[in-house]
């Protein structure tokens, strides 16, 4: 089976988001929005999934195996709803003008989490619709961990590692130079492992493009003024609304890419 050590490497994502998110969320865990908790749960529950399955692969539970898989289809639009939840909180603080902070960031942060709904819903797709083929299937769904590493590291690197930001742009732009630099990162893992194995290596190129999207246009969206009404638009549309779309959105994707699949075809026997 492929990607033998994957689960350590999803573990060290955990242990990331542990120490990325302590100040402002684990350690004030009982005073912050229900939408973080989702957010957290959703993210937590989605990386350690991964982890078991990886586990009972490797341990030829087979059967086991097949029965988290499943549990990934209620899972998957939980976990895009956390994050559906993230960008109307993120919008209605910028819309409230909460701070300078928000207010600079909020757009950026805004599109960050759209280029990550999308690239979830790519990847979880596309590892349904290649489950036939075991390198593709597993590389699509490891490649996710991936797209949630540039959030917790880039307050890894601004809290402890502040020489890693080697942009050094000043105020609250420096927090998009950490998340910049958290994505070329992910990147170069990403790409090395496509180089390994260039044959199955597409769920490494989906990724990369996903992240280097992401960290080009955060980075450039405080210049781009029209994205603050844009974002202050979509904090007046009821959650209610965007959660829906969220959750079907995320049902969507494992409900076509299931179909995408398909059963093997059988070859038609031989006729004299």
């Amino acid at each position: 089976m492929p990607y033998k050590h994957a689960h350590y490497f999803v573990g060290f994502v955990l242990l990331v988001i542990l120490v990325g998110f302590w100040a402002s969320y684990w350690s004030p865990i009982a005073n912050v929005p229900l939408a973080f908790h989702i957010h957290a749960i959703s993210s937590t529950v989605w990386l350690l999934l991964l982890i078991v399955q990886s586990v009972a692969i490797h341990r030829r539970s087979n059967a086991f195996h097949k029965q988290m898989g499943l549990a990934s289809f209620a899972l998957f639009p939980f976990l895009i709803l956390g994050f559906i939840m993230i960008i109307d909180v993120s919008a209605r603080r910028y819309a409230a003008a909460e701070n300078p902070f928000i207010i600079y960031n909020g757009p950026s942060f805004g599109v960050g989490m759209a280029i990550a709904i999308a690239a979830y819903l790519t990847l979880f797709y596309q590892a349904l619709k290649h489950r036939r083929n075991v390198k593709l299937h597993a590389g699509y769904m490891l490649a996710t961990p991936l797209i949630l590493f540039e959030s917790p590291f880039s307050r890894v690197m601004g809290n402890l590692f502040p020489w890693m930001n080697v942009i050094g742009s000043e105020g609250p732009h420096a927090v998009l130079d950490t998340i910049a630099i958290s994505d070329g990162m992910a990147i170069v893992f990403a790409m090395t492992l496509y180089v390994m194995d260039r044959k199955n290596g597409a769920p490494w190129l989906v990724a990369s493009f996903f992240m280097a999207l992401q960290a080009v246009v955060m980075w450039n969206a405080p210049f781009v003024p029209a994205l603050g009404p844009l974002f202050t638009a979509y904090g007046q549309i009821p959650l209610a609304v965007t959660a829906a779309l969220g959750i079907a959105a995320g049902a969507a994707a494992g409900w076509f890419g299931w179909q995408a699949g398909g059963a093997a075809k059988k070859r038609a026997p031989a006729t004299a």
